[in-house]
């Protein structure tokens, strides 16, 4: 036989099978343009079949994601006997058993250092509440919510530089490709609100280091699982989604005629084809469409009380800051938003910490204090999940030359300080103990397999059970070693 008509005896027979095989998805695609769309609406709050796997503590969950690693010594792990060893080289210290302190990798940016002279943190820290946590006075809002959170001063990663440590903590893997947890939320729980997305994004300025770490959208995006659990990225201003808006001269009439016209055209490409992304661009759409009236009023925040917004701090008016993202936050988990995700950046202080860290922590201090007040006024911190932190911790030693008032920190991975609240969450406890030199943990480690385990818990979620096929494997957030669910810190 003449080789073009092979190929194209070949094609047809391929076309016969994949249209034969979609007929059933066909006939799913058609319904969702009944009834003006009604069907593409509900589905888009839908989740998987038998999830919820467990009772759920929570229904939502804001978490304060601060980009560039803080610096735990410096806010939530009080070492005072470091004061006594300013300059001390920290390669040569041993501790109770004799084993040296120092003995993890430490990166290309001070491997070639002579010394590793230890900086303590030049910040005084208070106990404080009924729970007697120490906090630096670098956080005076955090410290009138200790009884409200609980503080983990004993987690720990594998990863060592930003990106995939950032990637490794928000999708399971330090490789890029996967889910990102927002993205399995909306997969297995579905949301709340068929008019706003189950999963919403902010970036919010800063004010520490003038450069920060680039955040790129696969952190958010729904990997392998279907493009329209992705998250979608709120920017300032009054037009916070990327072309959302009708141009100039498009009412909404014609934008809904258009909308129709692409469907039915999206509507013949799945049948021919039957890439069930083609169904994921439709509901999206629809979305959109309907964000379009949605979106305007859950940004405007005129109807919030002055005592309410006191409670955020004073930029809490100005459009794009940590404050106005926190505020908007508890507005989109009232309106059954699943999750939002506040990336707040310039945490990396290599150098200039006694300067740039106040900033960075005056930012956030306020307006995560307020949030969960606010959240708690609201009998919404009962089944509302609030987690804060970042992605590894900081080095005890200063990079580069350490003087009274001028050093910075490396990278370290082998401990690091969160905070959760809410949600069954026990309230007014620390957990997990590192050394005196806030370099190893010695009580109760917590991975971040073992933090992403612990928060799907608590939407009620088996770790173990949420996973979406992919590449002949049962992907999940948690991935394929060992999890657990950090019980001792739930009511």
């Amino acid at each position: 036989m003449n080789p073009v008509e092979m190929l194209a005896n070949l094609e047809s027979r391929r076309y016969f099978l994949r249209r034969s095989a979609i007929g059933l998805g066909a006939a799913t695609a058609t319904s969702l343009f009944q009834s003006g769309n009604a069907h593409a609406k509900s589905a888009a709050t839908t989740g998987l079949p038998g999830v919820p796997h467990l009772p759920p503590k929570a229904k939502r969950i804001i978490y304060l994601f601060m980009a560039g690693a803080p610096s735990q010594m410096d806010t939530f792990d009080y070492k005072p006997d470091m004061k006594n060893k300013f300059m001390t080289d920290l390669r040569t210290e041993r501790d109770a058993n004799g084993e040296l302190v120092l003995q993890n990798r430490v990166t290309t940016m001070t491997s070639h250092q002579a010394t590793f002279p230890i900086a303590p943190s030049p910040w005084e820290f208070e106990q404080c509440g009924e729970s007697g946590a120490w906090v630096s006075e670098l956080l005076p809002h955090t410290k009138k919510i200790v009884d409200d959170i609980a503080i983990v001063r004993s987690v720990w990663t594998e990863a060592i530089n930003h990106d995939p440590a950032i990637t490794y903590i928000q999708t399971g893997n330090q490789i890029p490709g996967r889910a990102s947890l927002g993205s399995w939320l909306s997969y297995g729980l579905g949301s709340d609100n068929k008019d706003l997305p189950a999963f919403v994004v902010m970036t919010p300025s800063w004010t520490g280091r003038k450069t920060a770490q680039a955040l790129f959208n696969r952190l958010w995006g729904s990997g392998y699982l279907p493009s329209k659990h992705n998250g979608v990225l709120f920017r300032k201003g009054s037009d916070p989604v990327l072309y959302l808006s009708n141009p100039a001269g498009v009412d909404r009439d014609t934008r809904r005629q258009m909308l129709d016209a692409v469907a039915a055209i999206n509507h013949q490409t799945y049948e021919e084809v039957g890439d069930p992304e083609t169904n994921a661009w439709i509901a999206q759409y629809e979305m959109a469409f309907r964000m379009q009236k949605s979106v305007p009023e859950l940004t405007d925040l005129s109807s919030e009380s002055a005592s309410t917004k006191a409670l955020y701090g004073p930029e809490v008016d100005k459009p794009g800051t940590f404050a106005a993202s926190c505020l908007l936050a508890r507005r989109m988990v009232e309106r059954g938003v699943r999750c939002v995700q506040i990336f707040h950046r310039g945490w990396d202080q290599h150098s200039n910490l006694e300067r740039d860290l106040p900033n960075q922590c005056r930012d956030v201090d306020q307006a995560s204090a307020g949030l969960v007040m606010d959240l708690k006024q609201r009998g919404l911190l009962e089944d509302t999940l609030v987690v804060w932190g970042g992605e590894f911790g900081r080095t005890l030693y200063s990079q580069g030359d350490l003087t009274k008032k001028g050093y910075g920190r490396d990278h370290h991975p082998k401990c690091f300080s969160i905070w959760m609240a809410g949600a069954g969450v026990k309230p007014g406890i620390v957990y997990g103990e590192t050394d005196d030199y806030s370099v190893n943990i010695t009580k109760n480690p917590v991975h971040i397999r073992d933090l992403n385990a612990t928060i799907l818990n608590q939407l009620g979620i088996d770790h173990e059970k949420l996973i979406f096929k992919y590449q002949g494997l049962d992907q999940r957030l948690t991935g394929v070693e060992e999890a657990h669910v950090v019980r001792d810190i739930l009511a």
